[in-house]
């Protein structure tokens, strides 16, 4: 083995910052260029103080993290402008509207590269080269969290559209009436259909545990169905036959190898997952069978920072 300096190992191996900014969580680490976390900082978001206070807590934690490091990506959660780093606005969060994100982070951490995007489009990449998405050529990924977010990683990029953002699948229409996907199978969505369900159930396992918790309904979902809430079943099956319907036209239009499904939401595990393949497979067309395999995202809650970091490894080296 050899024996070197840590300083020297430092200077051989450089490192970058990945921050994840959501609906209700904010992720900022260090890591490699593999996407290897060594280092993180963790808050929830604190949503009546909106961007600004997301903002402080980006100024109170980036500078020292960012020490050394070669360059900075980030995941926002809501439309963004991928070329020039400005926010086009937050659906969930106010106060972001054509915010200079990019350029305000760079002059935060002394003037280092920064990257921004998408956070789907952000955890996309990080579950194509290190998550669910491994060995396949062509992967689209959902996160159902605040909202619901896609992206679509064709070869180990990020496809890109003409315009300032791509691949809102949360914005897909399910009815001529308007009805969106976000506005069925977010978390928020299902927090609320939750909350009007039980009413009709108010003895079942999942009202007894909602009742008893001030946690997001939807977090008791896993334990309601492994005792068998037929409620919880319920909800289970029309949030993934919603999401089936919709990630059917995905299937035509971009013919993705494996759709993963990242966020909280996504926590529930196989019953979702087996649900939204069970909404999806029926509505592919024939040319297109089998079709594509869902899978529950495999880094877990990491999927936006470990992107982060390898969008900016991958745009650092891009621009040398």
């Amino acid at each position: 083995m050899l024996d070197c300096p840590q300083e020297d190992l430092s200077m051989a191996t450089p490192s970058f910052i990945g921050i994840e900014i959501g609906g209700t969580k904010l992720q900022i680490v260090r890591g490699d260029s593999g996407g290897e976390i060594v280092d993180r900082r963790r808050f929830e978001v604190d949503k009546p103080r909106g961007a600004e206070g997301i903002r402080e807590q980006i100024a109170g934690a980036l500078p020292d993290l960012a020490k050394g490091a070669a360059a900075i990506g980030i995941g926002f959660g809501g439309p963004t402008n991928w070329r020039t780093g400005d926010i086009v606005l937050s659906h969930h969060v106010p106060g972001w509207s054509e915010f200079p994100l990019g350029t305000w982070a760079a002059e935060l951490a002394g003037g280092l590269p920064t990257f921004v995007d998408n956070d789907a489009n952000v955890a996309g990449l990080g579950e194509f080269y290190r998550g669910a998405g491994q060995n396949h050529d062509a992967v689209f990924y959902v996160t159902l969290g605040s909202g619901v977010g896609g992206g679509f990683i064709q070869n180990g990029s990020i496809l890109h559209g003409g315009g300032a953002t791509e691949t809102e699948i949360g914005h897909v229409r399910l009815d001529r009436a308007g009805t969106i996907v976000e506005s069925r199978c977010s978390g928020w969505a299902v927090d609320g259909r939750i909350r009007e369900i039980i009413t009709t159930a108010p003895d079942g396992e999942l009202a007894t545990r909602v009742s008893a918790s001030a946690a997001a309904p939807a977090t008791h979902l896993s334990a309601a169905l492994a005792a068998g809430d037929p409620v919880a079943e319920r909800i289970v099956t029309e949030v993934g036959d919603d999401l089936g319907f919709a990630l059917s036209h995905v299937a035509q239009l971009l013919s993705p190898e494996v759709i993963v499904i990242g966020g909280g939401l996504s926590l529930i595990g196989a019953p979702l997952i087996q649900a939204i393949q069970a909404g999806l497979t029926p509505r592919v067309m024939q040319a297109l069978q089998p079709a594509p395999r869902v899978r529950a995202a495999g880094l877990i809650e990491d999927s936006v920072p470990v992107g982060a970091l390898l969008l900016a490894a991958r745009g650092l080296a891009a621009t040398n």
